[in-house]
């Protein structure tokens, strides 16, 4: 996967092999080209209402008995911005106009710019709600037929923003009571998954909750983060 994603880059330089690419990449002459080299490293599958089990908690469990000033949710591995969409939508039927807000990261420059732009073709919705598409999405008609857009009032409270969740926080950051990152820690070995939640963890609220993929687990990774059912957890 990483010869085949990267072999344009080396046929672009005319490199023979793809140490002299790494080396490129890193170098100061070519400030860009790492992380035009992450970008097309990293995998960005994602849809709306993905693990729809999650989105249900989400509105039942933390939403309906919440009262509170601001509500913060981070998508923390938010792609090409379904999930951070998702989970607006999701806030504005059970929050409404009062104080929420979504900050979303990726890793990938290319998919937050999409992200921010807001603009999906239709055959990403086999999970939304015919009225939720009605309400906070636009579709769009001759030229742009096939694609819809998110609402300007849904986007304008939803920041994308990159984040790499290997090195520390920016303070700026401030605490949530909820952050998702789902289908990242597959990717990593144990070590790594125990740093990441625990860098993670600290930016939750005493009682926030952590939701990760169903096919995930935090068992022996960290004991900061108490399990309320397999792929949610909670801050003491």
């Amino acid at each position: 996967m990483v010869a085949s994603r990267l072999a344009k880059r080396l046929d672009y330089y005319h490199l023979d092999n793809y140490g002299d690419y790494y080396a490129l990449a890193t170098s100061a002459d070519y400030p860009h080209e790492f992380q035009m080299m992450v970008n097309i490293l990293t995998t960005n599958e994602t849809y709306f209402f993905r693990e729809p089990k999650h989105f249900e908690f989400f509105r039942d469990t933390i939403l309906k008995p919440w009262r509170g000033d601001n509500f913060r949710v981070w998508s923390a591995a938010s792609s090409t911005g379904e999930e951070a969409y998702s989970l607006a939508m999701v806030l504005a039927e059970n929050l409404g106009m009062r104080n929420w807000e979504i900050f979303a990261s990726d890793l990938s420059t290319r998919v937050l710019d999409i992200a921010r732009q807001g603009v999906y073709l239709m055959d990403r919705l086999d999970h939304m709600d015919k009225r939720l598409l009605d309400k906070y999405c636009l579709k769009g008609v001759r030229s742009q037929e096939g694609f819809f857009r998110v609402d300007t009032k849904l986007r304008s409270r939803v920041k994308f923003d990159q984040v790499n969740l290997m090195n520390p926080l920016p303070p700026a950051l401030g605490k949530f009571e909820v952050i998702f990152l789902r289908n990242v820690l597959i990717y990593f070995d144990q070590d790594t998954k125990k740093h990441v939640v625990e860098r993670l963890a600290k930016a939750l609220k005493p009682g926030g909750y952590f939701i990760i993929s169903h096919s995930e687990s935090l068992h022996r990774v960290t004991d900061q983060l108490q399990m309320i059912k397999p792929s949610i957890y909670r801050k003491p």
